[in-house]
């Protein structure tokens, strides 16, 4: 069953990459930019568990997020351990740019595969996952 859902995931993510590395953007990259645009700054834990990116990876994602100017990390003001991660503003017009294009492949998948596949197909994943629980500390290979 994960290799199954792997070689899924890699045949969907194969309509995306190419609209992401015409914008010079990683998978990863597009995941955290798209959830900061959809709830504003977080921190880099909250990123990773909403990404399904680990510790270890996030680190190096957004430092080099924030050499290409596409997020800002500050220091909280209560406590200098913390950061927050924030969408530059360039990086949001480059979201607003691209979300019509990544829009697009969603529609075709959903028109090659059928509205009631995938509504079916998403159902089960989310019935599939709130079964086994919540996930661990996300993987290398899940990035």
């Amino acid at each position: 069953m994960p290799l199954l859902l792997l070689q899924t995931r890699e045949c969907v993510l194969a309509r995306f990459r190419p609209v992401l590395k015409a914008h010079g953007l990683t998978e990863q990259q597009w995941r955290i930019l798209r959830l900061l645009m959809e709830t504003g700054p977080l921190e880099p834990r909250q990123i990773g568990q909403r990404c399904a990116i680990s510790s270890p990876s996030m680190a190096g994602i957004l430092a080099r997020m924030e050499a290409l100017g596409l997020v800002v990390r500050e220091r909280l003001a209560h406590d200098q351990r913390r950061l927050r991660v924030t969408p530059t503003a360039s990086s949001q017009a480059l979201v607003q740019r691209i979300a019509p294009r990544i829009d697009a492949e969603y529609t075709a998948i959903e028109a090659q595969l059928g509205a009631t596949l995938v509504a079916t197909l998403l159902a089960t994943l989310d019935e599939v996952m709130a079964r086994l629980g919540p996930a661990a500390e996300p993987s290398e290979d899940a990035g």
